[in-house]
């Protein structure tokens, strides 16, 4: 009988064993408590089917990747995160990148930009350029941009709340150059959700932001087809302590009420789900985030064929852009990070990611230095042309370890995907505190097994030893925050007065209504209206969203 199989090498050969060298720790499991057992066997998936399982790459249900030949035709894309200070100072980074081998650009924002506040506003004081690159107009924009031709490259800009002013600006600079809106290839995140649940930097309420992330939706897919409307984000909600399998949840449950909130604002599913991408973290557990990955994209191929019917098998591939975790670099031996970095880059490119950022190793102290990100770029490197990785499609595949996790992590998804269906979908969840608490409950899970030594970070509570100085840090110069408000002031002064005028009026009458804001949005950055502007005509139609409390 097959199933004594595993038990009588249990009892024969690994109970002497034991006895002789006890295990190392009491019990096995990973980040969502998914016990491990020393060795996997057939018998470990009695019901597995290969086909409506597996599958063969890029057919139904993708669990094995969503390209037929995957990295052998083409490598995944890769992306530094980057921007500080002013559009200067981050398109000289931009361009050494691209000189570097970069093949795409992904854009940090300050802080200010991403929630509404221009430059000069009293919030934005000692702010500006510190996380990010300072954008208050279109003319940021165009310096940021300086020597780039839009048609030639894919952007990324993490922006949320404010992401239709940022489209808008990228839109009207392609305009000014020339280039056909259907040549733009990119991704903006636009993701407000995950803002509620774990990020922070929403402005309005979620209802009216849903609106504006559909309004995206619905002009993409007319005027700018080759741009991802979308990045739902796992990764900030990972970043906030949840586990693997709530990571897979909670990012697909938003993706459910995007494209429900698309489907009852008019949209035929097929017409935009095509664009719809994700954004996921890479842990240090390296079999568990591979099978994230795979159980993510399987489970999003169900959901859309089942749930929403789509018939267009690009409306039911989860392509996914991915960032090594930010919150396991550590101050302490911080070049320790550097091999945490290639751990997750090979989790995240063995899981079949389509675009990916590697961490810098400094950044538990400073925004990255030259130095640091180009070790990070040249992690991706030698993953795609000495390692091997990119020669075989889902190379993990049918390993019976990654296909019962592949399973176990669905199982955990899918589960917490029907609490959220019952408490009345993802905005529902938020607003009752649901998917917060369980992150919060999850992150202080993680840090008391740190601090009880059952879980070892390598530097903090095993293996500690003293740390070289970092040489070189980036610091952000303080006088270029003078020079940012100075040059709003000089645009503020200069612009047509008049024009900024009508348009903000206009934009205040659309949002008040039900037209599409994007072409309002266009307008008044055309006029060099300015971000903060923007946000607070939306701000005097919306109002303005309070932090939900959790106990």
């Amino acid at each position: 009988m097959p199933s004594k199989k595993k038990q009588d090498w249990q009892e024969a050969t690994l109970a002497p064993n034991l006895k002789r060298f006890p295990e190392r720790q009491e019990k096995f499991e990973t980040s969502s408590g998914i016990d491990i057992s020393p060795v996997y066997t057939p018998e470990d998936m009695p019901d597995f089917d290969y086909l409506s399982a597996l599958g063969y790459p890029g057919e139904y249900p993708f669990t094995r990747g969503i390209q037929s030949n995957m990295y052998r035709g083409r490598l995944w894309t890769m992306r530094q995160y980057a921007g500080f200070g002013t559009a200067e100072e981050s398109n000289k980074r931009y361009r050494y990148l691209l000189e570097q081998g970069q093949t795409g650009l992904s854009i940090a924002f300050q802080l200010p930009t991403q929630i509404g506040y221009d430059s000069d506003h009293p919030l934005a004081k000692g702010e500006v350029g510190k996380v990010g690159v300072a954008v208050d107009t279109l003319e940021d924009m165009e310096i940021l941009f300086k020597d780039i031709p839009l048609d030639k490259v894919s952007t990324s800009m993490t922006i949320n709340s404010t992401a239709p002013v940022l489209l808008a600006m990228y839109v009207a600079m392609a305009k000014k150059q020339g280039i056909a809106l259907a040549k733009l290839d990119g991704t903006i995140q636009n993701d407000i959700l995950k803002e509620y649940i774990a990020r922070g930097t929403h402005i309005f309420p979620p209802r009216p932001s849903m609106r504006l992330t559909t309004d995206i939706f619905a002009y993409c897919s007319k005027h700018v087809p080759r741009w991802n409307t979308i990045s739902i984000s796992g990764y900030h909600i990972r970043e906030a302590g949840s586990t693997a399998a709530q990571e897979i949840a909670f990012t697909l449950a938003n993706g459910i009420a995007y494209v429900q909130a698309a489907i009852d604002a008019g949209l035929d599913v097929d017409e935009f789900a095509g664009r719809v991408s994700f954004f996921f973290n890479a842990h240090n557990n390296l079999f568990e985030e591979v099978a994230k990955f795979r159980a993510a994209r399987r489970l999003w191929a169900r959901i859309m064929s089942q749930r929403f019917k789509a018939n267009d098998y690009r409306s039911m591939m989860l392509r996914f852009h991915t960032q090594t975790a930010g919150c396991t670099l550590t101050a302490q031996q911080p070049y320790n990070n550097i091999v945490r970095v290639a751990i997750q880059a090979i989790a995240a490119t063995l899981g079949g990611t389509q675009s990916l950022h590697t961490n810098s190793f400094d950044e538990a102290y400073a925004t990255p230095s030259q130095e640091a990100v180009t070790i990070a770029l040249r992690t991706q490197q030698l993953l795609a042309y000495e390692a091997g990785i990119g020669d075989i499609v889902d190379p993990l595949g049918g390993s019976y370890y990654i296909e019962y996790l592949t399973e176990a992590l669905e199982k955990q998804a899918t589960e917490y995907i029907a609490k959220i269906d019952k408490l009345g979908g993802a905005v529902a969840a938020i607003e009752q505190g649901f998917q917060q608490k369980e992150i919060q409950e999850s992150s202080y899970r993680q840090q008391k097994n740190v601090e009880e030594n059952k879980a070892t970070v390598v530097g903090i509570n095993k293996f500690v030893s003293s740390s070289p100085e970092i040489p070189e840090l980036l610091r952000v110069n303080p006088e270029l925050e003078i020079k940012q408000k100075q040059r709003l002031s000089q645009i503020k002064n200069n612009r047509d007065k008049g024009k900024v005028t009508r348009a903000l009026k206009n934009l205040e009458e659309i949002a008040s209504g039900q037209d599409n804001t994007m072409p309002a949005f266009i307008d008044c950055v055309e006029a060099y209206a300015s971000i903060g502007e923007m946000c607070d005509v939306l701000r005097k139609v919306f109002g303005i969203q309070k932090e939900y409390l959790v106990f």
